[in-house]
């Protein structure tokens, strides 16, 4: 086993620009970075960027703390997408089924608060994407040319509550209203899915809010926005999105305002207690 040292950490990268975003973070703070990713989720060209580099099936906890432990990271983080669904074809080794037999259910901030548990056991401290990528918190106020609406000015004030008493129960971090009428709620299909189906359902001009649910961990899947969201929202013609200041991360900012200017979408940066 390598000694451990401040200066390796171990990125577990899921999906998206993130993980890269993150890597690039952390180079700046002249950290070494190894990483492991998970099979059909995380860019393969990512490995290139990384002083050592491993692939897991989601399920394999032992194997990432023996990487950890290999590599000397004395650190972890956390970041990308990685689809929920997968979660239901979960196939534990040895160390994930004695942790998934201790805990009371598999929800996301159950599940990532114990698996954070377990490398904290093993010397390995979980630090938040935030701590390598500050600049990317959503900023407060009107972010676009256009602020909401009345009409969306009050689905914000009718869904945001509601997006927060869903993030109490751990069930998503997205909500979707029209006409003050929950269209659709974030479940294991992800944002962009979501945004879809209340496309589908509603029609034109939804709004979108995403929240950092009351229960989580900084530390842990981060609600993230970035121009893919934007284009979804588009493709769904919703009209506004709320996220929540401070605690989401936004991606690419400047290029989503852009977007959003050009499709006519209000966004707008809301601190956790807004509801007015």
């Amino acid at each position: 086993m390598s000694d451990s040292s401040p200066g390796t950490l171990a990125l577990i990268a899921g999906g998206g620009d993130l993980p890269r975003l993150v890597v690039d973070g952390a180079r700046r703070q002249g950290l070494r970075v190894v990483g492991l990713g998970f099979v059909d989720e995380t860019d393969p060209t990512l490995a290139e960027k990384l002083d050592a580099w491993t692939w897991l099936h989601l399920g394999q906890l032992g194997k990432l703390i023996a990487f950890c432990k290999k590599q000397g990271a004395s650190r972890v983080v956390m970041a990308g997408k990685v689809h929920k669904t997968r979660a239901v074809n979960l196939r534990p080794d040895w160390r994930a089924a004695k942790l998934l037999w201790k805990i009371k259910n598999t929800h996301d901030d159950v599940l990532l608060r114990a698996v954070a548990a377990e490398l904290e056991s093993e010397g390995v401290a979980v630090a938040s994407a935030l701590d390598f990528l500050p600049h990317l918190r959503t900023p407060e106020g009107v972010l676009t040319r256009r602020g909401p609406s009345a009409e969306e000015q009050a689905d914000l004030n009718a869904g945001w509550p509601l997006a927060k008493s869903l993030g109490t129960l751990d069930i998503g971090q997205c909500l979707v209203m029209r006409k003050k009428t929950v269209v659709a709620a974030e479940a294991v299909e992800g944002t962009d899915a979501t945004i879809l189906r209340a496309g589908e359902l509603a029609g034109p001009g939804c709004v979108v809010i995403k929240i950092f649910k009351p229960i989580q961990d900084m530390r842990l899947d981060l609600p993230t926005i970035g121009p893919q969201t934007i284009k979804i929202m588009i493709q769904a013609r919703a009209s506004c999105l709320a996220v929540e200041a401070g605690h989401c991360l936004f991606l690419n900012l400047a290029e989503s305002v852009a977007l959003a200017d050009q499709a006519g979408i209000s966004i707008v940066g809301m601190r956790g207690h807004d509801n007015h």
